[in-house]
């Protein structure tokens, strides 16, 4: 008997959207220090994209792990900030932080949608 108030244990697809959205999350920030030592115009548009996106995808994952009722559409607008953050990063194909993290996003974005449309 489990004691009340307990959470059922979260699934493996939910376990591992969490941990694609906590390494989308650090590789964004990566991304955006990167940005910064870069400076101009264009990379402060992609910054935008990558804060949102490194929000998000935190956001996301703290919600999947308290079991949040919203968790399926949060899941749903992660992949969506991750879809617009890789095409973002793809502007920059030269710079291996971009790359790593359109790679990261595409991943993340994969799995959110996988999450909210099981949920939904």
């Amino acid at each position: 008997m489990q004691p009340t108030g307990s959470m059922t244990p979260m699934s493996k697809e939910m376990q591992d959207c969490v941990q694609a959205c906590l390494s989308c999350h650090a590789t964004c920030e990566e991304a955006m220090s990167s940005c910064m030592q870069m400076g101009g115009q264009a990379q402060m548009q992609i910054m935008r994209t990558l804060m949102d996106c490194s929000d998000m995808t935190r956001m996301c994952a703290d919600m999947m792990m308290r079991r949040s009722p919203l968790s399926a559409e949060m899941c749903a607008l992660c992949a969506r900030a991750c879809d617009m953050c890789a095409e973002a990063c793809m502007s920059m194909p030269d710079d291996p932080h971009m790359m790593r993290c359109a790679e990261a996003c595409r991943r993340c974005a994969d799995m959110c949608r996988t999450m909210a449309a099981a949920r939904a």
